[in-house]
C-alpha cells in the first residue's frame, strides 16, 4: 500500500505532452479521409466478436453480427468518453496553480476525448448509410455519466484506467493484426490508439495521486465504488447485447429457432463481457495497478464480483 506522499512525476506528463504535439491527426484529413464502409469486410477480428463460436451461421451472418458488434463498439466507446474527459477536466483543478506540465497534458488529454466522441459519431452515421435500419444504441452517454460521475474519483479514475488499456489490447492484439478487417474501420482504432497510449499513462498517474491522499476507509468505500460501476457496466452490457441480438435477428435473412435466437443472444453477451470488463481486469498492467493500490482483502472482493463474468466468457 502506497502512504507517502505523492509526487507529481512531471516527466512522464511532459512525454505524453510531447507525443500527443507530434502524432496529433484530424478525423477527416487522417481517418476518414472521404472513405465508406466496405460491408463486405469484417469491422471486428473473431478474437473479439466470437461470432465463429456461432457455429449454425453461415459466413455472411458472421460478418453481419460482427458488424454490429462493431457499430456497438464504437457506440460504447462514444459513451464513455464522455464521462472520461468530464472527469479528466475535474482532476485538472488541482494542477491550476501547480504543475503546469501536468495541466497541459491533462487539457490535451481532454481536448482529444471530445475529438473521439465526434469521431465515434461520425462512425455512427457512417454505419447507418449502410446498414438496415432498426439498430438502436439503449444508453443515454449523458445519464451514464450522472451514474459513473457520483462515484468516487478513485474508482472512476479505476474504471477509466480499466477502459483505456483494453482498448490498446484489442487493437494491438486483434484488429491490427487481421487483414479482413475494413480498411476504415481498421484506421479508426489505430488513431484512437494512438491517442489513448497517452491517455492511460495519465490515468495511472492521476489514479495514484489520488489513492495517496486517500484514508484506508475512503479507499476500501471505492473499492466497493468501483465494484458498483463494473456491475453497472454489466447491466449495459446485457440491455445492449439483447437489443442487438434482436436487430440481428430480423435482418439476417432467416428465420431462427428460439433456441438460435436464445444462442445468438448468449454469444453477444458473451463477446460484450469479454470486451469491455473481462479483457480489461486481466490487463497486466491494470491489475499490477490496482494490485498495489489495495489490500488482499479487497482485492478478493473485487476478484469475487468478477467471477460470474469470468466464467461466462471461458
Amino acid at each position: 500500500m502506497q502512504t507517502e506522499t505523492y509526487t507529481t512525476e512531471t516527466d512522464r506528463y511532459a512525454r505524453c505532452v510531447e507525443i500527443s504535439k507530434r502524432i496529433r491527426w484530424d478525423i477527416d484529413e487522417d481517418v476518414i479521409r472521404g472513405r465508406k464502409f466496405d460491408f463486405g469486410q469484417k469491422f471486428l477480428p473473431d478474437a473479439l466478436s466470437k461470432v465463429d463460436q456461432i457455429e449454425f451461421l453461415t459466413a455472411d451472418q458472421q460478418r453481419l453480427l460482427g458488424q454490429i458488434q462493431g457499430r456497438t463498439y464504437a457506440n460504447i466507446f462514444g459513451l464513455v468518453e464522455r464521462f472520461i474527459s468530464a472527469k479528466i477536466l475535474e482532476v485538472s483543478k488541482d494542477h491550476w496553480f501547480g504543475d503546469q506540465v501536468a495541466l497541459e497534458s491533462l487539457v490535451r488529454f481532454t481536448d482529444e476525448e471530445l475529438k473521439h466522441q465526434e469521431l465515434f459519431r461520425r462512425i455512427e452515421a457512417l454505419c447507418a448509410e449502410g446498414m438496415p435500419e432498426g439498430y438502436s444504441f439503449k444508453p443515454d452517454p449523458n445519464e451514464v455519466a450522472a451514474v459513473v460521475l457520483g462515484k468516487s474519483t478513485w474508482s472512476v479514475l479505476g474504471l477509466t484506467c480499466h477502459i483505456e488499456l483494453f482498448t490498446q489490447a484489442h487493437y494491438k492484439q486483434s484488429i491490427e493484426r487481421d487483414d479482413n478487417v475494413s480498411d476504415l474501420y481498421k484506421d479508426v482504432f489505430l488513431y484512437h490508439w494512438r491517442e489513448e497510449s497517452q491517455h492511460a499513462i495519465m490515468d495511472e498517474l492521476e489514479w495514484r495521486r489520488e489513492d495517496a491522499r486517500m484514508t484506508a476507509t475512503e479507499r476500501d468505500q471505492a473499492v466497493d465504488d468501483l465494484i458498483a460501476l463494473v456491475v453497472a457496466v454489466d447491466g449495459i452490457l446485457q440491455v445492449q447485447s439483447a437489443t442487438d441480438a434482436e436487430y440481428f435477428c430480423r435482418i439476417a435473412g432467416e428465420d431462427f429457432d428460439a433456441g438460435q435466437q436464445e444462442r445468438i443472444a448468449q454469444g453477444l453477451l458473451k463477446a460484450y463481457r469479454w470486451q469491455y470488463i473481462v479483457s480489461g481486469a486481466q490487463h497486466p498492467k491494470f491489475q499490477e495497478v490496482l494490485g498495489g493500490l489495495i489490500t488482499e482483502a479487497q482485492g478478493e472482493r473485487i476478484g469475487n464480483a468478477l467471477a460470474p463474468l469470468v466464467e461466462c466468457v471461458h
